[in-house]
């Protein structure tokens, strides 16, 4: 058995076998007959009568020089002697990259949790984890995530106490069912406080503010001068506005047919197209012909719209600054417009028909 301190030197010098390195136990060079090498690490696990195994480091070369070649034998070394077997290790680490990375999770969870014992609701929450707690966790695997990275989630939802209780509800449910797989030892948010409950509310728009969001809602730019336009006029859920696909419109018929699926109640229903709508509809698809496939509101082309808080702070500074003008551009004289919700649009136009 040859052996000597591996080297850059004895490794370019280093004959077909094996070179095992008189520093490092079970840290080696192979050597094939043609000439290529590779840095290799031999180990048991169990004393002598186990098997021994060989797990290869890398190429002879760069990245993996003489050098670089040992410190990753040496950390090879200290997970055996802890009793670890380096094959197992990478294997987890992979996992943890790729399987049990948050944002591929999120999509596990949804076929094999959320599809069968949550409902016609089922999409919509997985829509809302992929739109809001990836945004900011991302690949991060799900045995790493602390209750900083969930606080973290949790601020960006402040001012939408409703999303957040949901959210957290259904990823509470995530990390429990990946408890119970044995992807995950204990959830982090074992011992969280649930978002406080969303208050009632009852908020009317006036007519003036009604008329507010309208105009401020052409200012703010495509795609949203549409949308807040479409949710003033059908009285349809934000959410469901905002993932219409062109499949549901029927432009002959006036007729938007909103599956059950997408229902936040479950239910299929008929909403009636007013011409207004109809006209609006006609300037995104640029003319009466509707598409058939895709995103009304979009602007990648690909997914429906997001980013609604910056949307929505947008219209609100655009209305301040048209009330404004109402009254000379004289900011004193002007009352302020109260605090008011997306959702509220909904219910100024069920009082109005009322």
């Amino acid at each position: 058995m040859a052996t000597a301190k591996i080297t850059k030197v004895a490794a370019d010098k280093a004959a077909p076998g094996f070179l095992w390195d008189t520093e490092i136990k079970g840290f080696g060079l192979n050597t094939t007959a043609g000439g290529s090498r590779s840095y290799v690490f031999a180990y048991r696990l169990g004393g002598r009568e186990a098997p021994k195994r060989r797990k290869v480091i890398g190429k002879h070369g760069s990245p993996w020089t003489p050098d670089e070649a040992r410190t990753e034998a040496k950390r090879l070394a200290r997970l055996v002697a802890d009793g670890v077997d380096p094959m197992d290790a990478d294997k987890e680490r992979r996992r943890q990259a790729v399987d049990l990375a948050f944002k591929s999770y999120v999509g596990t969870f949804a076929k094999g949790h959320l599809a069968r014992e949550w409902g016609p609701r089922w999409v919509e929450v997985e829509r809302l984890l992929e739109r809001e707690p990836v945004d900011v966790l991302g690949a991060k695997p799900l045995p790493k995530i602390t209750r900083g990275d969930l606080s973290a989630v949790w601020d960006t939802l402040v001012d939408r106490p409703a999303v957040a209780r949901l959210a957290f509800a259904a990823m509470r449910k995530l990390f429990r069912w990946a408890v119970g797989r044995g992807d995950l030892e204990r959830s982090p948010m074992d011992g969280m406080t649930c978002p406080v409950s969303v208050p009632s509310r009852d908020r009317v728009l006036t007519d003036e503010e009604l008329a507010l969001v309208w105009h401020a809602a052409a200012v703010i730019g495509s795609p949203f001068s549409t949308f807040y336009r479409m949710l003033i006029l059908t009285g349809q859920r934000r959410e469901e506005v905002a993932a219409l696909p062109w499949c549901e419109l029927n432009r002959t018929e006036a007729e938007w047919r909103l599956p059950a699926e997408r229902a936040k109640n479950g239910a299929a229903h008929i909403v009636p197209l007013a011409p207004q709508v109809v006209a609006l509809l006609d300037g995104l698809a640029g003319g009466e012909k509707w598409p058939r496939k895709g995103y009304v509101f979009t602007t990648t082309g690909k997914t429906p719209i997001s980013g609604f808080s910056r949307a929505k702070s947008r219209l609100d500074k655009e209305m301040s600054r048209l009330e404004a003008e109402a009254h000379g551009g004289a900011d004193e004289e002007a009352e302020g417009i109260a605090a008011w919700r997306v959702h509220d649009l909904r219910r100024t136009l069920a009082t109005g028909l009322g």
